[in-house]
């Protein structure tokens, strides 16, 4: 039987952490082959540590792209706003070790005459909504997400100068009934240029946007607030600690609230199906939960490199389903084509919409005109009703 009262926590880290810059800047390569050669091929992965950035991986595509690695990495850095002693975006030393893609990988993948493409790699792929948020996201990643990216647009906009790009939110939640409905903890380390100021003096700037961002009667007079809890915060990014693409996969996904298949996502083009694939598994679990057909549904996909079709669907529903499973798998394979070539034209994945994904999550984001988050889109109602 599921739970009805717990409390569970999830967490979520800024454009500014060092995990958080290296998948900027590998989505941001991503975006400019994509919007040179929309059937580039890249696998990019970058590393960055005090005044470093190194990039390597393989690709195949316009040889221009990769002359401007660096130009890529420094604007990245920049738009950030990393001008400290130790990590600047006009000092630090930028290393690119981009080479051409694996020919073995690539007559695996690419479809000919004979054969349909195929999948980048094996792997399995999850997918999950429930109705906590208006997002079909769990709240509490929905809401640390949500606190962090106020806290960037504030500092970006120079009302809240104090701020630095690198922090971190954590939200404990009390669920009652299977609903949320009261913020347990509140934790928010964030950097701040000013070495004088107290853990104090950055809770009086940073509580108020949280407050802007949390239903109001979630907070209470027991929930409990670390802020800055060890103090001061000055040095931070990647001059603080490492940063390596790939590293921050549940905050990229459901926060823990779902399982996470084996791959990371950012500077991976589409026929990488721990990509690709993942997307689609969020868009059939979305579409089922706004279908009405369960409050709570994870879907899990499965792959082999180089064949084509889904090796199996898996759907859960967790007993709030409206529908039984087995319909589910059913219909949604009925549904969307779930082959690579498929799912890249069904959501339209061969175009530079990576770089915006590289910071507070890869779902629960509205999908925009240029074709960015159509994963989000719940077009597929329909279409899940007929075919049940």
């Amino acid at each position: 039987m599921t739970r009805k009262n717990y409390v569970f926590t999830s967490e979520s880290v800024s454009e500014g952490h060092p995990d958080k810059v290296c998948d900027r800047i590998s989505d941001a390569v991503l975006d400019a082959f994509f919007t040179e050669d929309p059937y580039s091929r890249v696998a990019c992965e970058t590393m960055a540590t005090t005044d470093r950035v190194v990039i390597g991986g393989e690709v195949r595509g316009p040889g221009d792209v990769i002359k401007r690695v660096e130009e890529i990495a420094r604007e990245c850095v920049k738009d950030i706003g990393y001008e400290q002693q130790g990590f600047h975006w006009a000092n630090m030393k930028v290393n690119n070790y981009l080479h051409a893609q694996s020919a073995d990988i690539a007559q695996g993948v690419d479809g000919g005459a004979d054969k349909d493409e195929g999948a980048g790699d094996q792997g399995i792929m999850f997918g999950y909504a429930c109705t906590e948020t208006d997002a079909l996201m769990p709240a509490p990643i929905q809401y640390s997400h949500a606190i962090l990216r106020r806290l960037a647009e504030v500092r970006k906009s120079g009302k809240e100068p104090a701020l630095g790009p690198d922090a971190k939110s954590q939200l404990s939640i009390r669920y009652e009934d299977g609903k949320p409905v009261e913020v347990t903890s509140v934790v928010l380390s964030t950097q701040h240029l000013d070495p004088d100021l107290s853990s104090n003096d950055v809770r009086a700037i940073v509580e108020p946007y949280i407050r802007e961002i949390l239903p109001a009667d979630w907070l209470t007079k027991v929930t409990e607030w670390h802020v800055n809890p060890t103090g001061k915060f000055v040095i931070g990014g990647p001059d603080g600690d490492a940063g390596l693409t790939g590293r921050k996969i549940i905050v990229d996904t459901y926060g823990g609230a779902a399982p996470h298949g084996g791959g990371a996502f950012s500077g991976k083009d589409p026929t990488k199906v721990d990509r690709s694939a993942a997307y689609a598994a969020r868009y059939l679990a979305k579409n089922v939960v706004a279908a009405g057909m369960a409050d709570r549904c994870t879907l899990q996909l499965a792959y082999a490199i180089g064949v084509s079709k889904p090796l199996s669907i898996y759907v859960d529903t967790h007993g709030t389903g409206q529908v039984h499973e087995a319909e589910i798998e059913k219909a949604v394979a009925t549904a969307m084509d779930l082959t690579p070539r498929g799912i890249r034209t069904h959501l339209g994945l061969n175009k530079p919409i990576y770089q915006r994904t590289a910071a507070y999550g890869h779902f629960g984001r509205a999908p925009d005109e240029q074709g960015g988050f159509s994963w989000e889109k719940t077009d597929l109602v329909d279409a899940l009703k007929k075919a049940v």
